[in-house]
């Protein structure tokens, strides 16, 4: 079976990994716009949206496509746009807790199935000299919330899937993939 990620990222080709030996890396370009405010809907419609034109370019494929944001108090955090907005989002998640939330769409057999997880992760109380030594870091820029999990620096503690926090449930994804590959 041809196994398809819909996605660039590192950390979910890496992950994705640790399920399939062989896969194809086809990225989608699409706009990542929704009007939606919560958390679990805007990540499911995302990566929804970033399948892409791939169920109708190979049919035959399972495609896996996901979205991870960040949640806190109503305001979602995407990847920060520049180093200013990097700052600004250490500088409202420092010593608090948030919501990881990543969607997983999954194309198989002329369907797509929707799935999300959720986790939760506490930022360290962090100084001015931390926070733009973290931003000039670089590591922030292509991650959602501006920050990973595998940065010790900046994460205190964190509840649920370390996985979904990376960025692909692999959890969640090898329970629904077993019930619709039989």
């Amino acid at each position: 079976m041809q196994v398809i990620l819909a996605s660039s990222s590192p950390r979910r080709i890496q992950l994705l990994g640790e399920i399939f030996d062989n896969f194809e890396v086809l990225p989608q370009s699409v706009e990542e716009i929704t009007s939606l405010t919560k958390g679990y809907a805007v990540c499911q419609y995302l990566a929804r949206i970033k399948l892409g034109q791939l169920p109708y370019l190979q049919p035959n494929a399972l495609i896996i496509s996901a979205d991870t944001i960040v949640y806190r108090n109503g305001k979602i955090y995407g990847k920060p746009k520049d180093k200013q907005e990097a700052k600004l989002f250490l500088d409202e998640l420092s010593g608090k807790w948030h919501l990881v939330y990543t969607g997983v769409a999954v194309y198989y057999d002329g369907k797509i199935y929707t799935f999300y997880d959720k986790s939760q992760v506490k930022f360290k109380s962090l100084s001015e000299k931390d926070k733009w030594q973290y931003v000039n870091s670089g590591s922030p820029m292509d991650k959602a919330g501006g920050y990973g999990i595998q940065d010790r620096e900046v994460v205190e503690k964190y509840v649920g899937s370390y996985s979904n926090i990376v960025g692909l449930p692999l959890e969640k994804l090898k329970e629904h993939l077993s019930k619709l590959i039989k």
